[in-house]
């Protein structure tokens, strides 16, 4: 049976929210999400939502599993990006071999896993799989995961031609690494984003996913589509990745937004009046409203464009790719450009750690620290590509 089967979840966040609000109170104390949050994420089937059906997960489209995450988001941003990330390792699971997905979820399907893709430790080739050393960092949600993904470059990979880094993902048990408390930071303090500390571990063959391999060659699917045949599981991995990181952005966002607009309704002008009816403040919310409907917009529209490829088997070439991560990354930075503007705007009493707005603004700054929610590689990829000149090598 589905885990989210017959669930209002927007419905039963907004319910919650007292809830899952004094958690993440308790979270950004803790510097960890609580166990009753991950308890109700879980309840909810948010973390499973990507799961295959026939491993008890809720396989439902992406577009519900992104408006579960904003949701989520509004109310306690820490969970809200840790179900974002850790919600998409289901989904990148079921591409892996069905010995993995047997490894993994056999003697128990709601096993979770976090992730650190950035290639900052060593995978290397060894006879029937790889030797993993190293450290790697902002591994959200860890604490209360059984296994993490981690990213790699494992030797070369020809491409057309072209030698690139044979990048890919690479799964690790619970006894093959140790969390390092790291996580000392102004925003996002309850996701727990720890690092990652392997000692010249043994991975098999079968627990390593090549990007390169797969994500640039249609003619070659990865080994999950054997076993899951779900369209939901063709969508391209790094605007996928991408678009689960927008969500809690912009759930986060949202919630600023409507925390300004209730400060400064209850603002006082030094020369008298209320600050609401000021009119260049009505108009500075204004333009921030605006930018965010289109940054949300600009994310359902990627989403769409995504799942409506992938149901009629098509494959979208990476200048494609770059348009969609583009828009979806510059989005969520024009968004972020209106939370400094609003900040600027506000009393100088948001610099207290205790005012309302202060932990939201450092939660969106910090969030928008995420390599993958940096437009400028993509931008410049998408933009060479219009002009027919050479792109730089990026992710797509």
């Amino acid at each position: 049976m589905s885990v989210v089967a017959e669930i209002d979840v927007v419905a039963a966040l907004r319910r919650l929210a007292p809830e899952l609000e004094r958690g993440e109170q308790q979270a950004t104390t803790d510097r960890m999400l609580t166990s009753d949050t991950w308890k109700l994420m879980q309840d909810l089937g948010i973390l499973r939502g990507l799961q295959p059906a026939r491993w008890g997960g809720g396989e439902i489209s992406l577009r519900n599993q992104l408006t579960h995450v904003y949701e989520l988001a509004r109310h306690a941003p820490s969970a809200g990006w840790v179900a974002g990330v850790v919600g998409s390792h289901p989904w990148q699971i079921a591409l892996f071999p069905e010995e993995t997905q047997q490894e993994l979820w056999g003697d128990n399907p709601a096993h979770t896993n976090s992730s650190s893709y950035a290639p900052t430790g060593k995978v290397e080739k060894a006879p029937g799989g790889y030797r993993v050393n190293g450290r790697w960092s902002f591994s959200s949600g860890g604490d209360h995961c059984q296994a993490v993904i981690l990213g790699g470059n494992a030797g070369m990979f020809d491409i057309g031609g072209f030698e690139i880094p044979n990048y890919g993902s690479i799964l690790l048990l619970g006894d093959q690494y140790k969390l390092e408390d790291t996580w000392h930071t102004a925003g996002l303090k309850g996701t727990g984003s720890k690092d990652v500390v392997v000692d010249d571990q043994f991975v098999p063959e079968h627990r390593f996913l090549s990007h390169p391999k797969y994500e640039y060659n249609p003619a070659c699917p990865p080994p999950g589509f054997e076993t899951n045949e779900s369209t939901l599981y063709r969508l391209p991995w790094a605007v996928m990745f991408n678009l689960v990181l927008v969500a809690p952005v912009l759930g986060l966002t949202r919630r600023f937004l409507d925390q300004w607009a209730a400060e400064t309704t209850e603002r006082r002008s030094n020369w008298g009046g209320s600050l609401s009816d000021d009119p260049l403040m009505q108009m500075h919310l204004a333009n921030a409203e605006w930018v965010h409907d289109a940054a949300v917009k600009k994310m359902f529209e990627a989403v769409d464009t995504i799942t409506q490829a992938a149901e009629e088997d098509v494959y979208l070439e990476r200048p494609e790719r770059a348009r969609i991560r583009w828009n979806i990354t510059k989005s969520c930075q024009e968004v972020g450009q209106q939370v400094n503007h609003l900040v600027r705007v506000s009393s100088g009493r948001t610099a207290f750690i205790d005012h309302p707005l202060h932990k939201l603004f450092q939660d969106v700054t910090t969030a928008l620290g995420h390599a993958f929610l940096s437009s400028d590689a993509v931008g410049q990829y998408y933009g060479a590509s219009l002009l027919n000149t050479k792109a730089p090598e990026v992710m797509l």
